[in-house]
């Protein structure tokens, strides 16, 4: 849900920005089809009939998933404000492979939300101890913002910087219109 936030704020600065949508049509998305795989693999791993039956696998497929997102956002270092997602990707790709397959959760952030630590496989869960500690899932969303979950730094950089791409998109849609 973060990264739909991101999609809206991209698109409002967008436009404040005097930006055109028609811009976005020039976005040229390497391995999109591979980013797409990795997400959705991840939306049907973390439900709950499949995250209480994938057991041990459970981290092998997330980090698999997560290296899938992360290699489609390098293929597409060159678009602008992608490096930043590339920032966020790695800070918690980082945090997952240094806990062993799991993104650490701050006990708070999860209490914020009224959630105990998952019981299943979950992408965020409680992890005595973390490694990597400022890279966990230590925030949450207020209560009041529909699909209200925790979140990491690496989460907010890719948030920023999926918003760029967007603005800058349309903006330069503008600019090519303009000439």
């Amino acid at each position: 849900m973060f990264i739909l936030y991101a999609v809206v704020i991209g698109l409002a600065a967008g436009l404040a920005l005097g930006g055109r949508p028609d811009g976005l049509a020039d976005i040229r998305f390497r391995l999109s089809w591979l980013a797409i795989a990795g997400l959705l693999v991840q939306l049907v791993l973390f439900t709950d009939p499949v995250a209480s039956s994938v057991g041990s696998l459970g981290p092998v497929i997330y980090v698999t998933s997560t290296l899938a997102v992360f290699a489609a956002v390098v293929a597409n270092w060159r678009l602008r404000g992608m490096p930043i997602v590339a920032l966020g990707a790695a800070s918690n790709l980082a945090a997952i492979l240094a806990n062993g397959g799991y993104m650490p959760a701050a006990p708070g952030a999860l209490a914020a939300l009224d959630r105990a630590s998952a019981t299943v496989y979950s992408n965020s869960s409680v992890v005595a101890n973390p490694v990597l500690s400022p890279l966990i899932d230590a925030y949450a969303l207020p209560l009041w913002i529909p699909g209200h979950n925790v979140f990491s730094v690496g989460d907010v950089l890719i948030g920023i910087g999926i918003a760029v791409t967007i603005a800058l998109a349309m903006r330069a849609g503008s600019v090519r219109a303009n000439t």
